[in-house]
């Protein structure tokens, strides 16, 4: 197993969204190394703007560590995506991480849906979030954990996959967790589809939702929508805190495009019911 060294991060993105005149724009924007954000876009008339974060390196290697800081102002909404698979190469000095903090004010909306990370043989990689949000803040989170690929067809083998996500919400009388979403994925000899641990899959997808209209009736409408998947979906509630409840949803499945249409399909139904907007088309390929 890898173990940690200490480096100065490789990359470094910081981004604040604020509502201007029912507009979401940056008020602030900084970057260093390898990370950056595109032009800033709008994909409908809602006034939810879209940032594309970009890795010109291209992957992530022994010992990088990449910062990643998000605010979201009261009242403002951004959409945040990748430009490109997230891919984790070999990393024989150390784990590869990457470390966000997330905050949401008043009203604020976020909706993280990068595309999809691939670790590949020998790799090890640690992904640790911290999100604090308000009672009426709304968060969309998905994401498809995919395992390399060789040219002859046989799975690559990663060493180790920490995702851990940490959740709060913050009221005039103190911080409370909500959540505390902790995933991993550590392959028993290298075969990330033994049997009793992702029993015969290979990949993972995950959504998180919280939102203060999160409830029963919305879980099983996610999970009516997901039986019309061939992936093995579960979806959960959290507890309430202030009003507000979050939404686990995890989906196994050996094809990373049924994945990206199940999310896709659930994010789509949050966006109609919620705020009337189309389906999330990025028009990356």
């Amino acid at each position: 197993m890898s173990t940690a060294v200490s480096a100065p991060p490789r990359g470094e993105l910081r981004l604040r969204i604020a509502e201007r005149a029912g507009r979401s724009v940056a008020s602030r924007q900084f970057h260093e190394g390898a990370l950056r954000v595109l032009r800033p876009h709008y994909l409908d008339q809602s006034g939810q703007v879209c940032y594309v974060m970009v890795n010109p390196g291209g992957a992530y290697l022994g010992a990088d560590l990449f910062l990643v800081e998000v605010e979201v102002e009261d009242g403002a909404e951004l959409l945040l995506t990748t430009q490109s698979a997230t891919k984790i190469y070999r990393t024989p000095e150390s784990f590869a991480e990457q470390r966000m903090t997330l905050r949401l004010g008043e009203g604020a909306r976020l909706e993280l849906v990068p595309d999809q990370l691939i670790a590949y043989r020998e790799a090890s990689y640690r992904q640790v979030s911290h999100i604090s949000l308000r009672p009426t803040s709304s968060l969309v989170m998905a994401e498809v954990i995919t395992p390399g690929w060789s040219p002859d067809g046989a799975a690559f083998r990663y060493e180790e996959l920490r995702l851990r996500n940490e959740i709060r919400v913050e009221t005039d009388h103190g911080s409370k967790l909500l959540a505390l979403d902790n995933l991993l994925i550590r392959p028993p000899l290298g075969d990330v589809t033994g049997m009793g641990f992702m029993e015969g899959y290979s990949h993972l997808g995950s959504l998180i939702v919280v939102d203060p209209r999160v409830n029963q009736e919305l879980a099983d409408q996610l999970d009516r929508a997901a039986r019309d998947y061939e992936a093995c979906s579960g979806v959960s509630l959290t507890i309430s805190v202030a009003g507000t409840t979050g939404l686990v949803m995890r989906s196994l499945s050996n094809s990373t495009r049924e994945l990206n249409e199940l999310l896709g399909a659930c994010t789509a139904l949050l966006r109609k019911r919620w705020h009337g907007q189309e389906p999330l088309n990025l028009r990356k390929y």
